[in-house]
């Protein structure tokens, strides 16, 4: 590097040789500035656009994988020289070809997961050009640990990919994986090492006492039933006294209900296996034994036909003087119907569309509209659907009121 003394020496000698020096410095400088300004915008963009919506498992997994991709390639380069004899340009061209159909195949099968919801042979093809990459970059290994570490990089991208497509075939098909039989939780249950539930170790052991109670008193009674002899008796007596100890002791039987009622329910279970025999349980589509369909309704007195069939709904109105009414007037009128409309509810009466026009004074459309929104709340609802089973009465909006002691009531009350 020259010396201060130098690079004086020479601006004092080749003066333009300096100001050219320095205004292509300059030039260079700012053309650096523009660049890592140009490649900010587009590592911001790439990051905006692909990085930050994904999660950081997944961007994780991307890098992770490239990396095992990239030492997969190395081995690639070095078996495409020292095996093949390839070099130069074409070398440069051919070493990554696996590489690159393990990335294509990828992504053509993240294609058809998203359209097909399966993977299909293209994900058989990453696995298959993974296993062959691995294999081939292994074999100019130098020494084993090589061989191995050359093995396991293709196979650790692989896996990632997997897990990736794993995870998005969940969120697209809305299913999981299978369940394995064989589980280390599985083998821990049956070697009773672990609970299938997550009860506290005072409960289980409480229940194990209550249980061996309620089996000793099982077996106590089958062998005085049976007439067994008494030194038989003797030793089942024995054994359910003993648990009735351990259970008093350890469990507070004695004082707790819950423990009591739940001892109570295991000897009745016990003791009565034999009614499983004789239980006759039904499949849930099959009809009862007393089921019978429900009979046609008897036809209505003459006089209630007539004013049902009287219906008002299905004639036509033409109001020949419309009523032109501010937005305040209107809600006024609104809220007077659903006044009278709830009085009348109260009362155990469905009021009419002329009811209610002829109460507040405003068209049979517009009370039409209201009791049409009206009726399908839930007391008014009622009133409506016990009238139908009670009178087969249909609800048209005319049909007549039933008072409580039967009086058709086809006016206002």
């Amino acid at each position: 590097m020259p010396t201060f003394e130098e690079i004086t020496a020479f601006i004092t000698e080749k003066p333009l040789a300096t100001a050219v020096i320095a205004l292509l410095s300059l030039v260079g400088l700012v053309l650096a500035v523009l660049v890592l300004r140009i490649a900010w915008r587009v590592v911001s963009w790439v990051f905006t656009r692909y990085v930050a919506p994904r999660p950081i498992e997944d961007v994780l997994t991307i890098v992770a994988a490239s990396i095992a991709t990239g030492v997969s390639a190395q081995g690639m380069w070095r078996f495409s020289g020292d095996v093949l004899g390839l070099d130069g340009p074409l070398r440069l061209l051919l070493f990554a070809f696996i590489e690159v159909a393990i990335i294509t195949s990828a992504v053509r099968a993240r294609r058809n997961m998203r359209e097909n919801f399966s993977a299909g042979i293209d994900g058989i093809a990453v696995w298959a050009l993974t296993c062959l990459t691995a294999v081939l970059s292994s074999m100019d290994a130098r020494s084993l640990p090589e061989a191995v570490f050359r093995l396991a990089a293709p196979l650790v991208a692989a896996w990632l990919w997997e897990r990736g497509m794993a995870i998005e075939r969940h969120r697209i098909r809305g299913t999981g994986r299978i369940n394995w039989r064989l589980t280390p939780e599985r083998l821990l249950v049956r070697l009773g090492l672990a609970e299938v539930s997550d009860r506290t170790a005072s409960e289980v052991d409480a229940h194990r006492r209550l249980t061996r109670v309620a089996l000793a008193a099982k077996k106590a009674k089958a062998l005085r039933e049976a007439g067994a002899p008494d030194r038989k008796m003797r030793a089942a007596l024995a054994k359910l006294d003993k648990a009735m100890d351990q259970a008093v002791e350890h469990t507070g039987l004695a004082v707790d209900p819950s423990r009591q009622e739940a001892l109570l329910a295991q000897i009745a279970a016990l003791y009565n296996t034999s009614a499983l025999i004789d239980a006759d349980p039904r499949v849930p589509w099959e009809p009862e034994a007393d089921h019978h369909p429900v009979p046609a309704r008897p036809a209505l007195p003459p006089a209630l036909a007539e004013l049902v069939n009287d219906e008002d709904e299905d004639v036509a109105v033409f109001d020949t003087t419309p009523h032109v009414v501010s937005t305040a007037e209107r809600a006024a009128l609104m809220r007077a119907a659903r006044e009278f409309w709830d009085r009348q509810i109260a009362k155990g009466i469905v009021p009419r569309t002329v009811d209610i026009a002829q109460e507040i004074g405003i068209s049979l459309a517009t009370a039409r509209e209201y009791r049409a929104l009206w009726k399908l709340e839930p007391a008014a609802h009622a009133l409506i659907e016990a009238l139908y089973q009670q009178h087969g009465i249909v609800d048209t909006g005319a049909f007549p009121a039933i008072a409580d002691d039967g009086r058709v009531l086809t006016t206002k009350s």
